[in-house]
């Protein structure tokens, strides 16, 4: 079993996206001064959806990533591919009005089609396969869905939606402990490391400069800001900042709104094709509706990928094998004599309200965080919202903009804790 490198290493995590990378390009490290019109920090798909839409818009960019394209969350993830962006945003009404609400809607089927279209116009060999199951494991899941399936309908949504009963669930997942679920065609999965790295390429053929192992000390701000490294710096008209979970304190009016909370994936060994037949027949990726949730799907290869163990309280496991293993047996006991043949983690960025958190600071520092573990899709959406708000249109950046976040109590250090005993409440709330 190959075990999860250190969050903070600057090399990749010994992942099964990185055992299966379909090329591992070495960019350089910034060592020299620069002038474009926008400096990125962040190769993750924040930086880089940004980086590849202002590029063909005929923008000079460059990108300051402190590790590899991809190393944290983009290339960690468990590759779900899922329509919507934030949760719950009738809670926004007195800021952004019916017209808000609706456009948040509409972006969030957008956030899709952005990969969908990216994909097939750069030819990014990423695994996309179409299908998702929301699985409900009590009747509150299923009205929850209910809502979601009807508010679907009466907005006209494009792709097909069904109902599966209890009685039909073998059809989607061969699992223990769900009651029924919500099938979406126009939503599925892929493999994330393969589809940022494809974005990078696309990028540099457009002209985009993309410097590795150049982790930004600060950003001076001014009317051309400027971005420092340790061996380089870049001076643009704006930057851009795309860190999420692992932005530290280089901005600390930002660093407090986001805290970083720690999720895991497992990859079995390849299964059988029975087998895997028997798991997930129609090869959709699955989800629960519970707050400490599981999710999983087939790789290409066959293997099964496991996630979830969500926590916030800053500590890895020391195994994460061992700690995932028995929820992953929970859902599928069929597994018990197959081998784990990778396990991974890192940092998800959670924000108060759920929420994606899209502004600007100092008149020209863009930032996009907090994607509280939905961000393959909500990212690519940003990095449009980013582009079009230097492009000189604000509408729909604004919408997200003029949504308030709260700083998580207690500090730096209080923070995790804080937040880990609060989510310990509705861990314990979902149990009835």
């Amino acid at each position: 079993m190959r075990h999860q490198d250190s969050v903070h290493s600057d090399n990749y995590p010994t992942s099964y996206y990185v055992a299966s990378v379909n090329q591992q390009p070495a960019y350089p490290h910034l060592n020299s001064n620069k002038t474009v019109d926008v400096c990125i920090i962040g190769g993750g798909f924040t930086g880089i959806s940004t980086a590849l839409e202002l590029a063909e818009r005929n923008y000079q960019v460059c990108v300051l990533e402190a590790h590899q394209v991809g190393w944290g969350a983009s290339g960690r993830n468990g590759g779900q591919l899922i329509r919507g962006i934030g949760h719950g945003t009738e809670q926004f009404r007195n800021l952004i009005g019916q017209e808000g609400i609706d456009a948040i809607w509409h972006m969030g089927i957008e956030a899709v089609e952005i990969v969908k279209e990216r994909v097939a116009k750069y030819q990014i060999d990423c695994d996309l396969t179409w299908g998702y199951f929301d699985a409900a494991t009590k009747p509150k899941h299923l009205r929850q869905l209910a809502d979601y399936y009807q508010e679907s309908t009466q907005r006209n949504y494009s792709y097909p939606l069904k109902w599966v009963n209890q009685a039909e669930l073998c059809s989607v997942v061969g699992a223990n402990g769900y009651i029924g679920g919500l099938v979406d065609m126009g939503s599925g999965h892929l493999h994330p490391l393969n589809l940022c790295l494809g974005e990078a390429a696309a990028a540099t053929q457009l002209g985009v400069e993309i410097y590795e192992k150049s982790p930004v000390t600060a950003i001076e701000p001014g009317l051309h800001p400027t971005v420092k490294t340790p061996y380089g710096q870049v001076k643009a008209n704006a930057v851009v900042v795309g860190c999420n979970a692992y932005l530290g304190q280089l901005l600390p009016q930002l660093a407090g709104k986001v805290l970083p909370a720690g999720s895991y994936i497992i990859a079995t060994e390849p299964l059988t094709d029975s087998l895997a037949q028997q798991l997930l027949p129609q090869n959709m990726a699955v989800s629960d509706q519970r707050i400490t949730l599981d999710y999983f799907r087939l790789s290409a290869d066959k293997r099964l990928l496991f996630g979830g163990l969500c926590h916030y309280s800053g500590q890895h496991p020391g195994n994460i094998s061992q700690a995932l293993r028995p929820n992953m047996l929970k859902v599928f006991p069929q597994l018990a004599s197959v081998n784990i043949d990778y396990q991974w983690g890192g940092y998800i960025g959670i924000g108060a309200n759920r929420m994606p958190q899209l502004g600007v600071l100092d008149q020209n520092i863009y930032y996009a965080q907090a994607y509280s573990g939905h961000g393959l899709s909500a990212t690519h959406m940003m990095g449009r919202l980013m582009a079009e708000a230097l492009s000189g249109q604000l509408e729909r950046f604004d919408v997200f903009a003029n949504i308030k976040h709260l700083t998580f109590p207690g500090g730096p250090l209080l923070r995790s804790p804080l937040l880990a005993l609060g989510m310990l409440y509705y861990r314990l709330k979902d149990c009835f």
